[in-house]
């Protein structure tokens, strides 16, 4: 059963193709029934509604956290309009910071834009693919003296890595010990398209689970 913010972004991303039924090959070289491109939340009103998304699973969730922290670069304008929408719909003005591909060397310097990273740090970012860009912020995290509260994403695509039988998701998890939140996940997806009566999409989407997915 998915939630009211649940399917609203569902049906914000099938409205913006974001969200791409077909058949589509992966990085990892898979063949996927379906493809999420975060890149085409373009317009303001689009990415004020997955900011609010982002916050209602947030608030949704049990994680501590003290701050945001978006890694460059898709998690710049995440970490951003999250930190707005919990300000506006939840009553917490918390502090949020970004990372710089390259340190600056004039002005302020550094590589760190935004409040200082301290105490508990909540990641914000799209999905997790490699998880290299979890993986340095989390050094990012440390190596200032504050520690990681947890990863939010948009998507967990709960699909096992091709080398291992865990997912990105899973790996992040037991090798930080951190939560991982998402707004949605596989199976909230294939839950919409079946109340949609979507069948073909559905199956395809059950068939690739079958092949790739995590044993839910």
């Amino acid at each position: 059963m998915t939630l009211a913010y649940q399917s609203d972004f569902i049906d914000l991303c099938m409205r913006l193709g974001v969200l791409r039924f077909g058949s589509f090959t992966l990085k990892s070289g898979r063949e996927s029934p379906y493809f999420f491109n975060a890149g085409l939340f373009n317009t303001g009103a689009a990415v004020a509604a997955v900011g609010r998304a982002y916050a209602a699973a947030i608030t949704a969730s049990d994680v501590k956290y003290d701050m945001l922290f978006g890694p460059a670069y898709k998690g710049i304008p995440l970490v951003t309009v999250t930190a707005a929408a919990l300000a506006e719909s939840a009553g917490r003005n918390l502090p949020f910071a970004f990372n710089r591909k390259e340190a600056k060397d004039h002005g302020e310097g550094g590589s760190i834009v935004g409040g200082p990273l301290a105490g508990e740090v909540l990641i914000v970012d799209d999905v997790i693919t490699a998880g290299t860009a979890i993986r340095e912020s989390i050094d990012i995290i440390r190596g200032a003296g504050a520690r990681p509260a947890g990863v939010l994403l948009a998507l967990d695509r709960q699909e096992v890595a091709p080398q291992s039988r865990l997912s990105a998701v899973q790996e992040v998890r037991d090798q930080y010990g951190i939560p991982v939140i998402s707004v949605v996940n596989l199976a909230d997806l294939m839950h919409h398209i079946s109340l949609q009566g979507r069948g073909d999409d559905l199956k395809r989407m059950q068939a690739y689970r079958e092949r790739y997915g995590l044993a839910i």
